[in-house]
C-alpha cells in the first residue's frame, strides 16, 4: 500500500483525545459523536490491512522506519505480521465497541472519553511498536487512562482498586525498562530494534537475567499467578466499558511480550524457564477456575475466569510447540471478544436490575430473554464449546502441549483439561441460578435490549461463530509467523 497506514490507524484516537478536550463540556453528545468519529476510522483500516496482509509470510508487513535520536539508536519503527495484526483488529474493535457502550455516562463526559480514545492509542502502539523504546512508551502510556478510568469513574472501592493497579504495573514497568537497557547494553549492537535483536549474540547468563525481568513486566499485566490479586479489585471496580478494554486488550499486552519478546529475542532463556512457567500457567488455570466458582458476584467470577483462561495461553507459551503456540494467539483474540462480551451484559443486567450478586438474580429467561440468550450463548463460548471460537484455541494450546512429547507436558496439559471441566461447572452454575429458578429482582418491567446494544454486541457474536467455524481466517497468517519466531 502507497501510504502509512500503521500511523494513521495508530494516531487517528490520539488526535480525537485531543480534539474531544476542546469541545465544550456542555455538548455531550457531540463528544460521544466526535470520540466515535475518530475511533471508528481504525477499526476500518485495520480491516482494510488484513485485506491487503500476505497472510504466507511470517515477516514484518508495512513497515515504517524513520530516524529518531540516531546517536542512541532510537527508530519510529512500526510493523504488523500475523500476531499482532489480530490484536490491532480486536483492539480497534473493542475500543469502538466500547464507546458505544459508554453512551449513558453523563459525568465528566469530556474526560472520559478522551481517556478512552489515549487508552486506544496507547494499545494500538504496543502491538504496533518494533522499537523497545516506542514499545516501552506506549506500554506506560496505557497505564495512566487505565488507572484515571477506574479511579474516577469506578465503583465504591474505585481509589483503592486504581491505586493497587497503578502500584502492581509501575513495578512491572520499571523491571521491564531494566531488562530492556540491560539487554541494549549487552547485545553488542546498540539498537532498540526488536527484529536485529532477534540475532543478538548474549551471554547465557544476562539472557537469563533480561528474561527474568522483563518476566515480570509481563507476567503483572498478564495476569498469571502469583501477580494476579490486583485484577480482581480493578475489574469489579471499573466502569463497564474500563472492564472490557482491561479483559479484553490490556491482558494481551502481556501474553504479547511473551510471544514477541521472550520466545524469539531470548530463545535460551525461553527454554531453560519453560518448565517454571508451565507450572505457574496450570496453577493460573485451576486457581482462576476454582476462585471463579466460589463467587457470588458474577463480575467478579467474569475476571476470576479471565486468570484460568489466559493461563491457558501462558501455557502455549511455554510449550514452545507451534500448535500450542498458534492456539495461545487465537486465544489472545478469542477471549477478548468473548469476555469484553460477557462483560458487557454483566454491564446491562446491572443497569436493569441494580445488582450483580448471583443470588439475587434469577428467572432473566422471562424478564430479559434476549439478553439472557446472549448471555448463555457467550457462556458456552467462554467453556469451549465446539463450533465457537473458544474450542479451536484451548484445544489447540492442549493439543500441542500433549505433543511436545515429555511426561511433564502431558501432565501439564491433562491438568488443563481438568481447568476446562471445572470452567463449565461454573459457568452451568451461573446460567441456572441466573437465567433459571425464580426472579429475585426489583419487582419492575425490566427494560428490554436495546438497538444501540444490540449494534455493538453483533460483531463480536457473529466473529466468536465466525471463527468457531473456520478457525483458518485467523490462523492461517498466526501459522506463518509462529513458525517464523520458533525459527
Amino acid at each position: 500500500m502507497g501510504f502509512d497506514i500503521l500511523s494513521l490507524i495508530l494516531f487517528l484516537p490520539l488526535a480525537g483525545s485531543i480534539l474531544v478536550l476542546l469541545i465544550p463540556k456542555e455538548n455531550k453528545n457531540l463528544i460521544k459523536v466526535a470520540s466515535l468519529v475518530f475511533s471508528l476510522p481504525s477499526l476500518v483500516l485495520s480491516g482494510l490491512l488484513y485485506y491487503y496482509f500476505d497472510h504466507s509470510l511470517g515477516a514484518m508487513q508495512f513497515q515504517v522506519n524513520v530516524p529518531w535520536v540516531r546517536s542512541v539508536g532510537l527508530f519510529y519503527q512500526l510493523g504488523v505480521d500475523g500476531i499482532s495484526l489480530p490484536l490491532v483488529i480486536l483492539t480497534a474493535l473493542l475500543s469502538t465497541v466500547s464507546l458505544l457502550a459508554s453512551w449513558t455516562i453523563n459525568e465528566k463526559v469530556k474526560g472520559y472519553f478522551s481517556l478512552m480514545l489515549l487508552l486506544e492509542t496507547g494499545v494500538l502502539g504496543v502491538f504496533l511498536a518494533l522499537d523497545f523504546i516506542l514499545f516501552f512508551i506506549f506500554w506506560e502510556l496505557v497505564l495512566l487512562p487505565m488507572y484515571f478510568i477506574i479511579g474516577l469513574w469506578g465503583g465504591p472501592r474505585r481509589d483503592y482498586a486504581s491505586t493497587k493497579f497503578f502500584l502492581y504495573t509501575l513495578l512491572g514497568s520499571v523491571l521491564l525498562l531494566v531488562g530492556i537497557l540491560l539487554l541494549y547494553f549487552s547485545s553488542g549492537l546498540k539498537t532498540f530494534d526488536m527484529v536485529r535483536l532477534i540475532n543478538a549474540p548474549l551471554p547465557a547468563a544476562i539472557e537469563n537475567l533480561v528474561y527474568v525481568l522483563t518476566f515480570v513486566g509481563f507476567a503483572v499485566k498478564v495476569p498469571i499467578w502469583p501477580f494476579h490479586s490486583w485484577l480482581p479489585d480493578a475489574h469489579v471496580e471499573a466502569p463497564t466499558a474500563g472492564s472490557v478494554l482491561l479483559a479484553g486488550i490490556l491482558l494481551k499486552m502481556g501474553t504479547y511480550g511473551f510471544v514477541r519478546v521472550s520466545i524469539p529475542i531470548l530463545p535460551g532463556a525461553s527454554r531453560y524457564f519453560a518448565t517454571a512457567l508451565a507450572i505457574l500457567a496450570v496453577i493460573s488455570i485451576i486457581y482462576g477456575a476454582f476462585c471463579a466458582m466460589a463467587q457470588k458476584d458474577i463480575k467478579k467470577l467474569v475476571a476470576y475466569s479471565s486468570i484460568s483462561h489466559m493461563g491457558y495461553v501462558m501455557l502455549g507459551v511455554a510449550s514452545l510447540a507451534p500448535q500450542a503456540v498458534n492456539g495461545a494467539v487465537l486465544q489472545m483474540v478469542s477471549h477478548g471478544l468473548i469476555t469484553g462480551m460477557l462483560f458487557l451484559l454483566v454491564g446491562m443486567i446491572y443497569e436493569r436490575t441494580h445488582t450483580r450478586m448471583i443470588p439475587e438474580l434469577g428467572g432473566l429467561s422471562t424478564r430479559m430473554p434476549v439478553i439472557a440468550g446472549i448471555l448463555a450463548f457467550t457462556s458456552f463460548a467462554s467453556l469451549g464449546l465446539p463450533g465457537l471460537s473458544g474450542f479451536w484455541a484451548e484445544f489447540l494450546v492442549l493439543l500441542g502441549t500433549f505433543s511436545v512429547g515429555l511426561a511433564f507436558y502431558k501432565t501439564m496439559a491433562v491438568l488443563a483439561a481438568l481447568g476446562m471441566v471445572i470452567t463449565a461447572g461454573y459457568f452451568l452454575w451461573m446460567l441456572q441460578r441466573v437465567i433459571l429458578q425464580t426472579y429475585h429482582g426489583p419487582a419492575i418491567e425490566l427494560p428490554r435490549i436495546s438497538f444501540r446494544e444490540l449494534v455493538y454486541l453483533a460483531p463480536l457474536i457473529m466473529l466468536i461463530i465466525l471463527i468457531g467455524i473456520y478457525p483458518g481466517i485467523a490462523l492461517e497468517m498466526i501459522n506463518s509467523t509462529v513458525l517464523a519466531i520458533l525459527g
